[in-house]
Order: C-alpha cells, then sequence, then structure tokens
C-alpha cells in the first residue's frame, strides 16, 4: 500500500508538471522550494513566534567516553515551543511542494522514489546509529 501511494504520487506529478520539465527548471524550482521552507520556519519564529530557537554548543558530560546511543540525550534541536496551527500549515504545504519537485526531479531523471526510499531504508537498518546525517 506505501509503495503505491509513492508511485500514485509520482505518477500525478508526472502528469500534472506542465511548465517546468526541464532538468534546469526542475532543478531550480526543487531549490526555490527549499528555501521556502527554511523561510516558512524562520517566519514562525520572527513573525508568529510560535517557536523560538535557542542554539548554543552542545555540551558533553566530561569524560566524553558515550556511546552513540547515549550521545543523542544530549544533542539538542535548539527549538522551544511549538507550530501553531497556522504556521503548521503553511511549513506543510512548503514541504509538500518540496515534495512535488522532489518527485519532478526523479521524473526527469527517470528514478523510483519508493525504490530510492527502500534503498536508503536498507542503509539506515544496516548502520543504524552510524548513518550520521
Amino acid at each position: 500500500m506505501k509503495d503505491l501511494l509513492w508511485d500514485e504520487f509520482q505518477e500525478a506529478v508526472q502528469a500534472g508538471l506542465i511548465r517546468h520539465r526541464s532538468v534546469l527548471d526542475v532543478v531550480s524550482k526543487f531549490q526555490e522550494a527549499s528555501v521556502r521552507v527554511s523561510r516558512a520556519l524562520v517566519k514562525s519564529v520572527t513573525a508568529c513566534g510560535c517557536v523560538r530557537i535557542h542554539a548554543q554548543k552542545n555540551e558533553l558530560p566530561h569524560g566524553g567516553n558515550l556511546s552513540l546511543e547515549e550521545l543523542r540525550d544530549y544533542m539538542d534541536d535548539h527549538l522551544e515551543g511549538e507550530l501553531c496551527a497556522n504556521c503548521r500549515e503553511v511549513v506543510e504545504e512548503e514541504c509538500g511542494r518540496l515534495l512535488f519537485y522532489v518527485a519532478a526531479l526523479a521524473n526527469v531523471l527517470d528514478l523510483n522514489i519508493y525504490d530510492i526510499l527502500i534503498k536508503e531504508n536498507k542503509k539506515l537498518a544496516a548502520l543504524g546509529l552510524y548513518h550520521l546525517s
């Protein structure tokens, strides 16, 4: 079922993409969509204030003999608060647009998103915590 959803999405993007079929157009629209996701998050901080970014160096306990699993407990996402309904809707919309252009790029390059997800998932499963991203 999940693979069908990704395939259906990729096919819908293929059918719906009319103006921007050139790989150059798709890449530039992908980059624009990525920036719009970032901008939506920034606006949730600066214009709305529903989330705050409190960034500082992650402090590790002295001695530093931590396993990778223990290290996760000391890493902070630097976000405080939660997206309000309006900001969540905008960020979701922009993420959706980004996914659209990921699918468009995959189509132009004759790649299958579901196959890519399977390969990436296998890497994550095989490497576990060592898949540092």
